[in-house]
C-alpha cells in the first residue's frame, strides 16, 4: 500500500520542526500552545470568524494516525532532506519518539485542543484555540503539528 504525503502526519510539518526535539530544554515534559488571529491594521478589520479546526482535526489528527509504514516512510525521506547529497543524515528525525506514539498510544497523537466555537465572531488578538501534549514523553509532539494546524488560515 502507497501512503501519500498528505496522509502521513509525520511529513506534514515544516521541515525545521523535525529537528526542534533536540532543542528542548532537559526536563520538558509539557508545552502548551496557542493560535490567535494577529489583526489587521485595515478599519473595521477587528475580528475573525473562526472555523475549520474540525476539518483539520477529524482529517488528520482523529484515530490511529502513526504507522509502522508512516514512521519508515518518514525516516528514509528525512534522512536524504537532511543529508549532504552524499549521504543520508538519520540523526535529525525522532524515531523514537514516533515509535514511542505507535507503542504506547496505539499510533493515536497524545494532545489535547480546547477551541472557541467554530462560527464564533472572536475579537482579534483573542486566543482561538489552544494545544497541549498529554503525555510528558511527547512534548516535542504540539509544535510538530503546528505548521498542518494554522492551515486553518488558508483560503
Amino acid at each position: 500500500m502507497t501512503i501519500t504525503v498528505q496522509e502521513n502526519i509525520i511529513l506534514l510539518s515544516d521541515s525545521y520542526k523535525v529537528s526542534h526535539w533536540k532543542q528542548y530544554p532537559k526536563g520538558t515534559t509539557t508545552v502548551y500552545s496557542y493560535f490567535e488571529s494577529r489583526g489587521s491594521d485595515r478599519p473595521g478589520w477587528d475580528s475573525v470568524c473562526f472555523f475549520g479546526l474540525q476539518y483539520f482535526i477529524k482529517k488528520y489528527l482523529t484515530g490511529v494516525v502513526v504507522t509502522r509504514e508512516k514512521i519508515d516512510e518518514a525516516a528514509e525521506i528525512y534522512e536524504e532532506h537532511f543529508g549532504d547529497g552524499m549521504n543520508p543524515n538519520p540523526t535529525m528525525f525522532f524515531r523514537e519518539g514516533w515509535e514511542y506514539i505507535l507503542e504506547k498510544h496505539g499510533g493515536k497523537l497524545p494532545v489535547v485542543i480546547r477551541a472557541v466555537p467554530e462560527g464564533m465572531v472572536v475579537p482579534n488578538k483573542c486566543v482561538l484555540f489552544t494545544m497541549e501534549n498529554t503525555d510528558p514523553k511527547c512534548y516535542w509532539l504540539t509544535n510538530f503539528l503546528e505548521t498542518l494546524l494554522v492551515q486553518v488560515w488558508y483560503p
